[in-house]
C-alpha cells in the first residue's frame, strides 16, 4: 500500500507528463503580453431551461440534464445554448449543478461568441455559484476575454453582472 507522499509524488508526475504531452510544461509556452483592458457589463435575461433524458434512467438517481436557452440584454446583446447537468440528495436544499454554454452576440460593442462555465452548489438552502468564461474561448471580436458573471434573480426576472477583460483595441 501506498502512503499520501508517494501518491502525491505519482500525480504530480503524471500532471508533468500530461502537461508536457501537450507542449505546456513550464517554458513550453511563450504567450504574447497584451494589454488587457477591464470592463463592466449588466442588464437583464431571458432563460427557458427544458428537461433532457439522462443517460441512467433510474428515477430514483437524482441526476438530471437540460437544454439552456438564454437571450441576454443590455451591455451583453447575444444569445446562448447550453447544456446543464444536475444532482439532487436526500437532504433537503441541497444539490448542485453544472452547466457550459456558449455566447454569440455582442458585448458593449465587440461581436463574437465566447463559453461560459457554470458550477451552483446548494448546501441545505446556501447557494454558492461561480460562473466564468472558458479560457481562449473568445472568437471575432472577443478574442482573449476572460471574466465571470454573477446571476442575480429578482422576482423572477434575472439579471446578470459581468465582469469582464478584453484586449486592448490599440
Amino acid at each position: 500500500m501506498m502512503n499520501g507522499d508517494c501518491i502525491r509524488s505519482l500525480l504530480a508526475a503524471s500532471f508533468v507528463l500530461a502537461f508536457s504531452a501537450m507542449g505546456l510544461a513550464q517554458g513550453d509556452h511563450n504567450p504574447k503580453k497584451e494589454t488587457l483592458v477591464a470592463a463592466h457589463a449588466s442588464g437583464p435575461f431571458d432563460v427557458k431551461i427544458s428537461p433532457q433524458p439522462v443517460a441512467e434512467q433510474n428515477a430514483t438517481s437524482g441526476l438530471g440534464r437540460m437544454s439552456i436557452d438564454k437571450q441576454y440584454h443590455g451591455d451583453l446583446e447575444a444569445t446562448a445554448k447550453g447544456e446543464m447537468l444536475t444532482a439532487s440528495t436526500e437532504t433537503k436544499d441541497s444539490a448542485v449543478y453544472v452547466a457550459v454554454e456558449r455566447v454569440t452576440g455582442t458585448l458593449q460593442g465587440r461581436s463574437g461568441s465566447f463559453a461560459l462555465h457554470h458550477t451552483g452548489v446548494m448546501t441545505r438552502g446556501v447557494p454558492a455559484l461561480k460562473i466564468t468564461v472558458v479560457p481562449d474561448s473568445g472568437t471575432g471580436q472577443l478574442v482573449g476575454l476572460t471574466g465571470t458573471m454573477d446571476i442575480k434573480i429578482d422576482n423572477g426576472k434575472h439579471s446578470y453582472e459581468f465582469d469582464y477583460s478584453l484586449p486592448d483595441r490599440k
